[in-house]
């Protein structure tokens, strides 16, 4: 898959080397030689010193051909433009954007151009936050501009899941259990599989039915 990246600053330097060890073509975008200069990247990785903010410099980039953007800038303003012209000047079909400051998040967003955002300090949050809590439905995760959101939760002794099979759980259509984690081990969840205290369920949702989920994995609806 061919992948542009704008912003060669460490996060985008490492995304790019990651990208290319795992067989993709990949095109870094930076506006500064002294930048390029001075790091250091895999052979594989293309770079291309223009400004992703202007359309000229993508147009030279050939960013047309790409199929990804990851806007990975440390700057939330300049991620929101190469985002936005890339997706209605380059028709790129999927665009990953980097939020920087948390209180920007609402604004990375499909009329941005943004098809997934990135919240490191949401992230963080959310990892924390699963790491410690039992008895809560923990969101990890957003995809589809957070239409879908991938949730986690630590089944608690009072959970009402607890000895049922994931059958009975009875789980409207649009949730879908990814996995269940018991101790150190993964599995695969099946109709038949039975739920244990202490079980880490992972699951995608959508916003319609969080709730359900949070009632069925809980016991609490809010």
């Amino acid at each position: 898959m061919r992948i542009a990246v704008a912003g060669a600053g460490a996060v985008g330097i490492y995304i790019a080397n990651d990208l290319v060890d795992a067989g993709h073509d990949v095109l870094l975008i930076e506006q500064s030689l002294t930048v390029q200069n001075k790091s250091k990247t895999d052979p594989g990785v293309t770079w291309f010193i223009g400004d992703a903010c202007e359309v000229s410099s993508l147009r030279k980039a050939k960013l047309d051909t790409y199929d990804v953007l990851v806007a990975a800038t440390g700057d939330d303003e300049d991620n929101l433009v190469v985002s936005l012209l890339a997706k209605t000047e380059f028709a790129i079909p999927q665009i990953i954007a980097r939020v920087n400051h948390p209180k920007n998040e609402w604004m990375f967003n499909e009329a941005w151009g943004v098809d997934q955002a990135v919240s490191t300090p949401h992230l963080l949050t959310a990892l924390v936050e699963e790491a410690v809590s039992v008895g809560r439905l923990i969101e990890i995760f957003k995809f589809e501009g957070g239409r879908v959101r991938l949730v986690e939760c630590t089944l608690a002794e009072d959970s009402p899941a607890v000895n049922k099979t994931v059958s009975e759980l009875k789980a409207p259509a649009d949730i879908t259990l990814v996995a269940i984690v018991r101790g150190d081990h993964v599995q695969h969840p099946k109709a038949g599989s039975v739920l244990e205290v202490d079980d880490e369920i992972l699951a995608l949702v959508t916003d319609q039915s969080y709730d359900d989920l949070r009632r069925l994995l809980t016991g609490k609806s809010d």
